[in-house]
């Protein structure tokens, strides 16, 4: 009786024990795989982050190159234009003003372009002719005897300090002027010189 309680008693034990074993090495199988995903999964996860790091300094280079093309683009074409009004100004400027402030050249202009806003002679405009204050006494007594009487008293004559050379002209009572001051004539003739400027010293 002693001999079948001692061998059931190690039985028992035998089998616990192997239960314990198996168990334990089923926890450790276990363990170590989750061990393993959990070290794929970073893996994966800090390729993608690595992968999504390159492509944003990629796509950081490429802005940042396309937007210094685009600067030096816009810097060229800036100075070209800055360099072609130089040009143009420095060409057009004295002439331009000393054609403006030659009283005979004036009084021809102001004659031509006030028949032309009265082209049929029965039919005779009213016009607001603004003159530099400056020539006041060279050009009062030429609109007078010339302009007002042509134009049967229908001309309204005001001379202003903010009209440095040339004139300004237009129907009386429109609320509006035709300038023909000097920097009026250097843009007109500076839009046409700068393209053959831009052609000289860029095209070539």
């Amino acid at each position: 009786m002693q001999n079948k309680l001692q061998e059931l008693t190690e039985k028992l034990y035998s089998e616990g024990l192997s239960k314990g074993r198996e168990e334990a090495e089923r926890i450790k199988a276990d363990a170590q795989k989750e061990a393993e995903q959990i070290i794929s999964n970073a893996r994966e996860e800090s390729e993608q982050i690595i992968s999504r790091a390159h492509k944003e300094a990629e796509d950081i280079r490429e802005r940042i190159l396309n937007e210094v093309k685009m600067s030096s683009r816009q810097s060229y074409t800036t100075l070209r234009h800055e360099i072609e009004s130089i040009i143009s100004s420095k060409a057009l400027k004295n002439p331009v003003s000393e054609a403006m402030n030659d009283i005979t050249l004036i009084k021809d202009i102001i004659r031509t372009i006030a028949a032309a806003f009265s082209p049929q002679s029965d039919k005779v405009a009213d016009l607001s002719i603004i003159l530099p204050e400056k020539s006041r006494g060279e050009l009062d007594e030429f609109i007078t005897n010339n302009i007002t009487n042509q134009f049967n008293q229908g001309v309204e004559v005001r001379f202003d300090k903010k009209v440095s050379s040339g004139f300004k002209i237009g129907p009386k009572g429109e609320g509006y002027h035709i300038s023909f001051t000097d920097k009026d004539f250097e843009e007109l003739i500076g839009s046409y010189l700068r393209p053959r400027i831009r052609e000289i010293l860029f095209e070539k």
